[in-house]
């Protein structure tokens, strides 16, 4: 699995240098939003950052999120304790041309860290890293030169290397959840 991450994290740079612009603007956006669907067992409340460099068209970015209390902590028999989602990612963006409002599309690799306690203490604590795609889109805006609003829409799903040999052999997890976030970002 390392030889996995160390590849996926590869790729991201490579294409992280090749939509640099020498014109690029930088964006970093504190988020807020809902994780919900597929594996979310209900609407989470979600919070976190987006670091955007965008050129005219194309961008990239490095994106951290995190949901508390993603497995919810009451159950019929009240096993889970303390529960979270933590993702982390790099992705490629392309938007329309340099106007005041602009839909992008996003699509990325990255990390999906879920964790889970158990309040009875009846079993260890579990804890998972999973490689993991993202894709959606949104829509940023302009309300200064400096200031901007963005609305983004976002699916995450996990990928498992299905064989426990040296070939990297990437197959679609079993984990995956929809991810809605606004925020206000600043341009550097």
């Amino acid at each position: 699995m390392n030889r996995l991450l160390m590849t996926g994290a590869l790729s991201l740079l490579l294409v992280g240098g090749a939509v640099r612009d020498a014109s690029a603007q930088v964006y970093l956006t504190p988020f807020a939003g809902t994780t919900f669907g597929d594996d979310a067992p209900a609407t989470k409340f979600n919070v976190g950052a987006g670091l955007t460099f965008m050129g005219s068209v194309a961008g990239f970015e490095f994106d951290f999120g995190y949901s508390p209390d993603f497995f919810g902590e009451q159950t019929d028999f009240a096993l889970i304790g303390d529960s979270n989602v933590t993702t982390f990612s790099g992705s490629l963006v392309l938007a329309a041309t340099d106007r005041p409002v602009r839909p992008y599309g996003v699509a990325g690799l990255g990390l999906v860290r879920s964790r889970i306690s158990d309040a009875e203490d009846l079993f260890d604590d579990i804890t998972t890293n999973d490689l993991a795609f993202n894709v959606g889109g949104g829509v940023m805006g302009r309300i200064t030169d400096r200031i901007s609003f963005r609305g983004d829409l976002r699916y995450f799903r996990a990928l498992q290397d299905n064989q426990n040999d040296d070939d990297l052999d990437v197959v679609i997890g079993n984990f995956g959840f929809w991810r809605f976030t606004a925020g206000v970002g600043l341009r550097f």
